[in-house]
Formats: structure tokens, C-alpha cells, sequence
């Protein structure tokens, strides 16, 4: 625990000069399971998170295991793919 208050510490003093931990990226179990099931499967996503009060954003390990055409029969009105695996999904008020 002290190494963690002197990690703070000098984190506070020196910002750019203190490395940050490495945060491992967690998915939260709030998409549906038939949405997750469309992106590939729980084991193909790296990170999700809410970008507004419409979206949600989600990073694949494999792109190509998405299938669009079953996240709109999940209920997902659009679907929003970017490089690098990063996948919008425009969901409305429920993001």
C-alpha cells in the first residue's frame, strides 16, 4: 500500500515523468447476449464503452467474425464500422 501513496505522490508532482500502470481493458457484461453473439462472441471483444447517449463503442480482436446483419435483428438500428476493429453501434437512447 505505501508503494501505491508514493506511486500517487510522485505521479502528482511529476506527471509526464511517472509511468501509469498498464490498465487491462474489461468488458462489462451490458450488451445483450444475442448483440454479443453477433460481434463474434465475448472472447472476440477487447473493450466496450458508451461514447454518447446513442452510441457505444466497441473494439474487436477480429473484425471479420462480425455480422451485421444479425446486430440488426438484435435490434441495433446501425452499425458503424471504423479501422483497427473499432465498431460504432448506434443503439438510440438505450446506449
Amino acid at each position: 500500500m505505501f508503494e501505491k501513496m508514493q506511486r500517487a505522490f510522485w505521479k502528482a508532482l511529476t506527471p509526464d515523468l511517472v509511468v501509469d500502470e498498464p490498465k487491462v481493458a474489461q468488458v462489462e457484461s451490458g450488451l445483450a447476449p444475442d448483440i454479443v453473439a453477433a460481434l463474434g462472441g465475448g472472447d472476440n471483444l477487447k473493450s466496450q464503452q458508451p461514447v454518447a447517449l446513442t452510441r457505444v463503442r466497441v473494439e474487436l480482436k477480429d473484425a471479420t467474425r462480425l455480422d451485421e446483419n444479425a446486430l440488426r435483428a438484435a435490434g441495433v438500428p446501425g452499425v458503424m464500422t471504423l479501422p483497427g476493429g473499432v465498431v460504432h453501434l448506434i443503439t438510440g437512447l438505450d446506449a
